[in-house]
């Protein structure tokens, strides 16, 4: 069976709040860590939130 292209990643807030969003991202093409400017509700701003693995 052939690896999937697309895998589920954790984008953890850089603020420390604990908040994370879950993204996909196509792992043969994006081989470097994913980082985004989203919006954090607990500290209630936009932060740059980065991948980690879901556990």
């Amino acid at each position: 069976m052939a690896k999937a292209t697309t895998i589920k990643v954790k984008l953890v807030s850089s603020a420390d709040t604990g908040f994370y969003y879950v993204a996909k991202k196509n792992s043969r093409t994006m081989t470097d860590k994913l980082a985004k400017k989203k919006y954090d509700p607990v500290a209630k701003k936009h932060v740059e939130f980065r991948e980690s693995k879901i556990k």
